[in-house]
């Protein structure tokens, strides 16, 4: 069973996020979970009067740490949906020892299911990215409901579900 904990930079688990690591032949398609934490906190801090959110999440199954998870929540929009308010998929991952274990849709259903319930405020759509060429992504988010959107947004494939 997989459970999500949050992470904020006074959590113990921060230190455990930072060290998981996707497998070598995905390294070009994420970022680091310390950059992200980072960009979390910065977003939260320069956003904090706006009602923009960073959420950052550990995923946790049979209580180890096996993935991280970061949605944004943009009131005013984004690139994504101009003048409208949306969530985006910022960052996921599951470290290369839990990967083809379920762990990761697992974790992106309760994710839907916690945005379905707008935790930050309304919006219409929950968007994610990912490199043309990641076929594994394009197929694990239509898996889930996910449809491109035929845009791009730095040069990333753009798939929205409908909340």
């Amino acid at each position: 069973m997989v459970e999500l904990k949050k992470i904020t930079i006074t959590d113990d688990n921060m230190k455990e996020c930072i060290e998981l690591d996707v497998a070598p032949k995905q390294r070009g398609f994420l970022v680091s979970n310390s950059y992200s934490l980072g960009q979390a906190y910065d977003y939260n801090l320069r956003n904090n009067d706006t009602g923009g959110y960073a959420v950052t999440y550990a995923v946790y199954a049979n209580n180890t740490m096996v993935g991280f998870i970061m949605y944004g929540y943009f009131p005013d929009g984004d690139d994504y949906e101009e003048d409208a308010p949306c969530y985006y998929l910022w960052r996921f991952m599951i470290d290369e020892r839990y990967q083809g274990k379920g762990y990761g849709k697992q974790a992106m259903r309760k994710i839907i299911d916690e945005i379905k319930g707008l935790p930050c405020g309304k919006a219409e759509y929950f968007f994610t990215t990912y490199e043309p060429d990641n076929e594994f992504a394009s197929k694990f988010y239509a898996s889930l409901g996910f449809v491109e959107t035929g845009d791009e947004v730095d040069d990333e494939t753009v798939a929205k579900l409908k909340l």
